[in-house]
């Protein structure tokens, strides 16, 4: 990571406790949170049924934040103005599902969002190395999509180091985030790799501290991170 990279944090609402989420949200903000995860599933493109621009609308109306809607579903371009138009800062579509990724781009930004490419741990980098000039964001899968606290795949820190490179020599101002297994031990890693947008559910919100416990450690975790890597510059 270079010096002029700020390491961001998004709660992902996914690990929240629905029945006060409202709560869960605005307290991820006062915990220092940069911006809030929505992690939306369809049940078909990933094993899961969650959440639609209703509860981004609910979020929208807890937090200043902005909102990083994750569409883990096929045409998601039928729902995006409607995400949009409820909240979101950020939308970001799966290259998987996205036969026409760069329309799919420049509709998000057109409706005044920043458009995110995401990929699953399997789905090589080449896919979206074209459509760098097109998305504000490129979202590394560590874990396969569908569930809530599963276990951080190491193997993918190559690939997360791989796409660090590609959008430096792309010369984009193309932010890297990684989603899935982000936690205490897990996030100097990925910032190691070259992450610098970390998604992060159950090691935010759970039932063994408070979220602004939980945030502390994980952004002590970042501090120790930044120091080694400015040690070994």
């Amino acid at each position: 990571m270079t010096p002029d990279r700020r390491l961001k944090i998004a709660p992902s609402i996914l690990a929240a406790d629905f029945a006060r989420l409202g709560e869960q949200v605005r307290e991820a903000e006062e915990a220092g949170a940069d911006l809030i995860h929505v992690d939306v599933m369809d049940g078909h493109f990933v094993p899961n049924l969650t959440m639609g621009p209703v509860v981004v609308e609910a979020v929208r109306a807890s937090t200043r934040l902005p909102i990083n809607a994750h569409l883990m579903m096929y045409e998601p371009e039928r729902l995006i103005p409607d995400f949009v138009k409820a909240g979101a800062s950020q939308v970001i579509v799966h290259v998987e599902t996205c036969p026409h990724l760069h329309r799919t781009a420049q509709q998000v930004r057109e409706l005044g969002a920043r458009a995110g490419v995401a990929l699953n741990p399997s789905t090589p980098l080449s896919l979206v190395e074209d459509a760098l000039a097109y998305v504000d964001i490129v979202l590394v899968m560590t874990v396969n999509p569908g569930f809530a606290g599963q276990a951080f795949i190491p193997e993918m820190l190559p690939k997360v180091a791989r796409a660090r490179r590609m959008i430096d020599q792309a010369g984009r101002a193309v932010e890297l985030e990684v989603d899935g297994g982000v936690n205490v031990a897990t996030a100097p890693q990925v910032v190691a790799a070259g992450a610098e947008v970390l998604v992060a559910g159950s090691a935010v919100f759970n039932r063994k501290e408070t979220v602004k416990a939980a945030m502390q450690r994980l952004r002590e975790s970042l501090s120790r991170a930044e120091g080694q890597a400015r040690g070994t510059r």
